[in-house]
């Protein structure tokens, strides 16, 4: 066994590996770029190498440095994670070269499995069940238009080395046949460097589920069952979950197998995972293999309790699978939540800042439930413009799949982050779908229920009732606390007030309190605009980000946050303003007039904290509706901002090089 690995990645995943290394008493080695000087992975390391300026191309993705850092630090073997060079079979040959050990597949199986051409001509040859389709060289858009109505439309236009969603096309017709190839090639060769296409038959409605293999270098392998990752926006998972609710035994064993198939075809030797495309019918089809350790493998690891980490760093180490597929039993239910540093509300646009505030719900175990929150941040950390936005991956398991669910929607709502926009918001409202509850999911699920993108969620009736009884609770705390100061002119009698008003958006609900004492824990049985009486209890204390108790007969957890006269409550996906107050306050406020935002109509304003790219417009010129005027780049990905009317340039207030916040104004227009 190794004494010393080095861990060639940051943030969750290399603190991920930290931790099964400790455990398994291996020594470890962090490298870091200037951006994560301060890294969380970093202190956990019990060393750490600098390795290169804060963009990825200069530091993480260098062969060299990763390799430079080994030899100084007397690291045996390199963990890769995902991402960076988990997937270049040349860095691979490299550590080979230099007596290193690569804590992943042999280069030879990750290059038959990063060409998805040469992939499926392996799955072919493995008797892996594949999607009808040409795998050949497709000459023209003539000899596309031939194959597609071959096979039968819809059909897919994918680029052989793509990924991401680039290079991608659904044709439902010959003419989108002909331009479909045409733009798949011409994204390929820009994104990839590689225009190869392949056409292959559209499964409609699908489901995205994968097998989860592990293989050892004495010809033993085995899988681990699946895990669902149908909910996905634009090709990148959101939310996975283990076992799938779609799938039998029947057909799990039949996909778990041919996946074995596979990786004893390619003499994998390591973790892996064999993607498929089920549909309807549970026909399925092999999508591609991952030769790495996978984002969503918590799940599987706490339904089967196998530590997929470890088992990784045994088999390269030449140990044998002490596991046989017989050993392997898939106990409960898991899900997992990835927690992203992006604005919800503004189309899912990366945010960037400091975390001022960072308390993940408490992990362990709590009765049935378990919560894990993989995460490399804390508060105080610094979410950077430069790599990935995914701040932490917070996971429940429960025995049934619903209990998981809510166990994950509560520990949802005890997520304290402040500092940044994130999707938590979002996350929670979709444990709150009647189709994600019911296990009605496929890849569309996100772009069907949500085709304009999420918007704040309104409560009904009986969620407007449980955030009044908090409101109401929380200013009766309140307005106790400063009575009791010293030096107030007229503290209160101690008579608790019937009768009051909370706002909630631009409702105003009637509260009347029937019996109660102003208290810690407080109790109140009150009525909400004239409904059955509840019963509102709590041990909050003014100050606490969270507030914990039951409304009647519902367990709550919600955030609260001061705002001027009022709080902001966070339940359950929903995010809004209430205000508890006298009746004639809210009679007052009524006749308040509304504060107009500023118009901002002639500015071009930036979406999301990032760098400018390019100008592509001077001061005084005209431009058309659709043309770009600025490109802004943020956590990898480049966001071009186009004109939505035609306009003319007055003024330029940015230019390339300049880092940006959001809303920071880059034009204005006459």
């Amino acid at each position: 066994m190794f004494t010393k690995i080095l861990i060639a990645n940051r943030g969750e995943i290399a603190c991920r590996v930290i931790k099964t290394a400790r455990k398994m008493g291996i020594a470890t080695v962090a490298v870091y770029s200037d951006a994560d000087r301060d890294a969380v992975h970093v202190e956990m390391a019990d060393e750490a190498v600098h390795i290169g300026p804060s963009p990825a191309a200069q530091s993480y993705l260098v062969p060299e440095k990763i390799i430079a850092a080994c030899k100084a630090t007397g690291a045996q073997a390199v963990h890769p994670g995902y991402g960076f060079l988990s997937e270049r079979a040349s860095f691979c040959e490299a550590l080979e070269k230099e007596g290193i050990v690569f804590i992943g597949p042999k280069p030879r199986a990750i290059e038959a499995m990063g060409d998805k051409i040469e992939s499926k001509k392996f799955a072919n040859a493995a008797k892996v069940s594949t999607v009808p389709g040409w795998l050949g060289v497709i000459e023209n858009a003539d000899h596309a238009e031939k194959i597609a109505g071959e096979i039968g439309y819809p059909v897919m236009i994918k680029a052989s080395a793509g990924g991401g969603g680039k290079g991608m096309r659904i044709a439902w017709s010959k003419a989108e046949v002909r331009d479909g190839f045409d733009r798949a090639r011409s994204e390929a060769k820009s994104s990839f460097g590689d225009d190869r296409v392949f056409i292959e038959k559209f499964v409609v409605d699908p489901r995205h589920i994968e097998i989860q293999v592990l293989a050892d270098a004495h010809g033993n392998a085995l899988y681990l069952g699946e895990r669902e990752c149908s909910i996905q926006r634009r090709n990148q998972k959101v939310v996975e979950e283990a076992p799938s609710p779609f799938l039998d035994a029947r057909t799990r064993k039949a996909m778990g197998e041919q996946s074995v198939a596979l990786a004893r075809a390619v003499d994998y030797q390591s973790a892996g995972t064999v993607e498929f495309i089920v549909d309807s019918e549970k026909n399925f089809y092999f999508l591609e293999m991952n030769t790495r350790l996978q984002v969503e493998h918590p799940v599987t690891e706490l339904v089967t309790g196998i530590d997929l980490v470890e088992q990784m760093i045994r088999i390269a180490a030449g140990e044998k699978l002490a596991i046989k597929q017989s050993d392997v039993k898939l106990n409960g239910w898991a899900v997992e939540s990835r927690l992203y540093a992006e604005d919800p509300y503004r189309n899912f646009l990366p945010s960037i800042g400091r975390l001022t505030r960072y308390r993940p719900p408490e992990e362990g175990q709590f009765g049935d439930v378990v919560i894990r929150n993989d995460t490399g941040v804390t508060e105080g950390s610094e979410i950077s413009m430069f790599y990935d936005p995914m701040v932490a991956k917070l996971c429940t398991w429960a025995p049934a799949r619903l209990a998981a669910i809510d166990a994950m929607s509560e520990a949802l709502d005890s997520f304290v982050v402040d500092g940044i926009e994130h999707n938590i918001p979002f996350l929670a409202a979709l444990m709150q779908h009647p189709r994600w509850r019911e296990g009605r999911i496929s890849t569309a699920f996100i772009a069907e229920e949500y085709p304009d993108g999420f918007a704040p969620i309104v409560p009904n009736e009986e969620e407007k009732a449980v955030l009044s009884s908090i409101a109401t609770a929380v200013e009766l705390l309140r307005r106790d606390r400063l009575d009791r100061l010293g030096g107030r002119l007229a503290p209160h009698s101690g008579v608790l007030k019937r009768d009051w008003v909370v706002k909630i958006g631009e409702d105003y609900l009637s509260a009347s309190i029937f019996e109660g004492m102003i208290s810690i824990p407080i109790e109140l049985d009150l009525s909400i605009d004239g409904g059955k009486a509840l019963t509102v209890a709590s041990n909050w204390r003014p100050g606490d980000l969270m507030w914990r108790g039951t409304v009647g007969d519902r367990r709550v957890a919600a955030q609260i946050r001061p705002v001027p006269n009022g709080l902001r409550i966070a339940w359950k996906g929903m995010s809004v303003t209430a205000r508890a107050m006298l009746p004639r306050t809210a009679e007052l406020e009524r006749l308040m007039p509304e504060k107009v935002p500023p118009d901002t109509s002639k500015m071009l304003l930036c979406p999301m904290p990032g760098l400018v790219v390019s100008i592509a417009v001077a001061e005084g010129q005209e431009v058309k509706a659709g043309e770009t005027l600025a490109v802004v780049e943020a956590m990898k990905m480049e966001n071009v901002l186009r004109a939505e009317r035609d306009l003319i340039v007055s003024k330029l207030n940015a230019k390339p090089g300049d880092s940006l916040a959001v809303d920071a104004v880059i034009m204005e227009f006459a």
